[in-house]
């Protein structure tokens, strides 16, 4: 396909796809002429997630172009090729830090304890486990005496959505596309998962305290 049907198909405006083949994102399609070229299926399926990892997930130009070198480098290997797109391992050429996470071993004591009670094989520089002991001590800081042990039946509940999460992964067979849907899946659905807790929270409160009557507005 020419690249305005590429732009028309992805939704990525001309302009935009030229920048990310200047700057490597893109790789360049097969030239028909001097300053034409023709692309395929696999430029767009790169486009799309392209657009997941700056959109969905937020990741600049610079750090998309390093996850997607390391996608592609570990397109063989699934666990991999997952982990990167669900933000868990950093890429080469990409820091540990608040973007892409990652603490020292032995920095989050009680996300390893929770870690190790569920049985779990997490990495060192899953940027979960600081999240955790980060929320634990905020919670104790303001007088809620709430530990590791206390988070045990939501770890049981976040097993089986993830559990979930991969089986809607199962039907495709496209590594890329694959680790695009991951993309999409973990990033977009996240405020709709929280919603639902908040959904979920007012029927018990309705269940528990509110006298058998239901109101909806």
């Amino acid at each position: 396909m020419r690249i305005s049907e590429l732009s028309r198909r992805s939704g990525v405006p001309n302009a935009t796809i030229k920048y990310y083949l200047r700057e490597g994102l893109l790789p360049p399609g097969r030239a028909t002429a001097a300053t034409q070229a023709e692309y395929d299926e696999t430029h767009l399926r790169r486009l799309r997630l392209i657009r997941a990892l700056t959109g969905a997930r937020g990741l600049s130009v610079a750090s998309a172009k390093h996850v997607l070198d390391a996608m592609t480098e570990h397109r063989t290997d699934l666990h991999q090729l997952l982990g990167i797109a669900f933000g868990i391992r950093p890429p080469a050429g990409v820091t540990p830090g608040a973007a892409e996470g990652g603490a020292p071993a032995g920095a989050n004591p009680e996300a390893a304890a929770l870690v190790d009670a569920m049985g779990w094989s997490v990495s060192e520089h899953n940027p979960a486990r600081q999240a955790v002991d980060e929320t634990l001590r905020t919670l104790r800081s303001l007088g809620i005496a709430y530990d590791w042990e206390a988070l045990l039946p939501y770890a049981e509940l976040a097993q089986r959505t993830a559990r979930h999460d991969l089986e809607q992964l199962e039907t495709v067979t496209d590594p890329m596309e694959k680790a695009e849907r991951a993309v999409l899946l973990t990033f977009l659905l996240e405020p709709a998962l929280m919603a639902l807790r908040r959904l979920a929270q007012e029927h018990e409160s309705a269940a528990r305290h509110g006298g058998g009557e239901h109101t909806s507005t």
